[in-house]
Order: structure tokens, then C-alpha cells, then sequence
């Protein structure tokens, strides 16, 4: 009992794929009149823009790590994120937790030292169409003088290394290794960064959000594809659970849905970056994408 006692408690996010030649309008670059009525979207988004760094080797990457840059409109300066992710294997993808499965992955990251006393880290399930995934993830606020709530836009790769590695917490930087990460970071290059846009809706009585990804398409360098994600949260893996299904059922009634999980982190690794690499060549370890 001592053990299940010492796992992290997870929050829920619920994520599903939506065809964008269904739901997006082109011409206007926003979600279309049709959705937008049926989530109550508000007619301005957020704007967000994205970046991560690895090794051109993608190592971070393939040891399960990821760590991030953003900027949010609205927020003053920038959000730092050093995310570890764990899959929850063999999962009943119909709207049903299998907590076996759940427990397998609380308990490894436990043993990687994410316990109930680590207060700084936040563990969530993240939620697919056929995945789930255990993230356990450092968030960081950096203010910066000339980044101010209107202005957008990112670091180049010198800073970003350096905001990264003055920040760094202990357990990403010792992972393998002491200043493992330290070590990685100081040859780290961007992929990326992704200006997205964020609806905050709501749905049934609750809050969800639409967001639009322009990702660099596969076989072009100035071309993207429109990855559209429908997501929400809650502190409860049975409403979770219910949700999703319900939700999951009222997308695929209005043929909106794209039966697959959206891996937004992957499509950013492969397409970015100093070379490209096909699927999940490269990707090694227990890791799997869900973001």
C-alpha cells in the first residue's frame, strides 16, 4: 500500500483528431462557421508559438524527454516546459481506464524518482484516440523586459540553450548521467518554432479547446498541413472516461473526426530540425508521443 501511496495523482487530457478539410476554412485561416457554432468559439484565438530543442541526433527525444519554449499572447515573457513521458500500455481505448495499466506507469516513473513528494512536477494522462500516455512535466515562467504580454515570437538558438540550461531542473539534467542535460542542451538546435492558435470553447457544460498547428508539410520545406485538435481536461478519470466517449461519439456522427492520434511533438521532430527523419526512425526507449 506504501508503494500505490507514493505514485503522483494525474489529471486528464482528452484529445481527439479533427479533419481539417471538414472543420477549417481556409480562406479565413480559422475554424468554420459550422464548428464554431457547435463548441461556442470565440471569433479571436490565442496565439501560441512552439519550439524544441534536442541534438541534431534527436537524443533527448529518444531518452523521452522534451523540452520546450513558448510564448503565450497574453503572458509576459516565456513558459519553459521539460516534459518526461511514459506509455500506459494496452489501454482500452472505449472510454474505459484501465488502472493496471495506469499503476504499471506511475510506478515506473516512482522508481525514476516522481513520487508524491516531488511538489515542482505535474503528472497528467494524456489521452488519444488509441493512446495514452503518462507525462510528468516541470513548467518554468521566464520574464524577459522586451517580451511583453502583445509581443510574439521566440529566442534564437543561443538563447533558447541558455534559457533552457539556466533553468535546467535536477532530475532532467542528471537523467543518464550527471549534467546530462546540461551537457546535451549546450549542442542543442531548434525544431521548429510553430505559430498555433488556440479557440477556448465549451461543449455539454464543458470547457474544451480547439487548436490549429500549421506543421511543415512531409515532402516540401515551404508547404504546411493543418493538424486540428479538439482537447479537454479534467481532475477525474471516470469523467474523463465518459467524455471522451460521449465526445468521441458526437464527432464521429458529424464526420469530424480523424480515427487516430494526434502526435503533434513527433510531426515537429521529424519535419524540423537538421534533417528529417521518416515515422519513428530514431525513436528509441519507453516513449511515446501524445502532444
Amino acid at each position: 500500500m506504501a508503494n500505490v501511496k507514493s505514485t503522483m495523482v494525474p489529471d486528464f487530457e482528452v484529445k481527439f483528431l479533427l479533419d481539417a478539410t471538414q472543420v477549417f476554412d481556409p480562406a479565413s485561416s480559422k475554424p468554420n462557421d459550422i464548428l464554431r457554432a457547435a463548441f461556442k468559439l470565440p471569433e479571436k484565438p490565442i496565439r501560441m508559438d512552439v519550439q524544441f530543442l534536442d541534438t541534431p541526433s534527436r537524443e533527448i527525444y529518444n531518452a523521452g524527454w522534451s523540452p520546450r519554449i513558448r510564448k503565450i499572447e497574453g503572458e509576459s515573457g516565456y513558459e519553459l516546459t521539460y516534459k518526461k513521458r511514459y506509455p500506459i500500455i494496452d489501454h482500452q481505448a472505449d472510454g474505459a481506464i484501465d488502472t493496471g495499466d495506469l499503476l504499471t506507469a506511475l510506478t515506473v516513473a516512482r522508481d525514476d524518482g516522481f513520487d508524491t513528494t516531488e511538489t515542482k512536477y505535474d503528472a497528467q494522462v494524456e489521452w488519444g484516440f488509441q493512446k495514452q500516455t503518462l507525462s510528468i512535466s516541470r513548467k518554468k515562467k521566464v520574464k524577459k523586459e522586451t517580451v511583453g504580454k502583445k509581443e510574439m515570437g521566440l529566442p534564437d538558438e543561443e538563447e533558447s540553450r541558455k534559457l533552457l540550461g539556466d533553468e535546467i531542473p535536477g532530475k532532467f539534467d542528471d537523467w543518464s548521467f550527471e549534467k546530462w542535460g546540461t551537457s546535451l542542451l549546450s549542442e542543442a538546435v531548434i525544431y521548429g518554432p510553430i505559430s498555433a492558435e488556440r479557440y477556448e470553447g465549451r461543449w455539454e457544460g464543458v470547457e474544451v479547446d480547439v487548436e490549429i498547428w500549421p506543421i511543415r508539410s512531409k515532402d516540401t520545406d515551404t508547404g504546411t498541413e493543418n493538424i486540428v485538435e479538439i482537447s479537454f481536461k479534467s481532475d477525474n478519470g471516470n469523467h474523463a472516461g465518459g467524455t471522451q466517449k460521449v465526445l468521441g461519439e458526437y464527432l464521429t456522427e458529424k464526420g469530424w473526426l480523424v480515427p487516430s492520434d494526434s502526435l503533434k511533438t513527433q510531426l515537429i521532430m521529424d519535419r524540423y530540425g537538421p534533417q528529417e527523419l521518416d515515422g519513428d526512425e530514431g525513436v528509441t526507449g519507453n516513449y511515446t508521443d501524445m502532444a
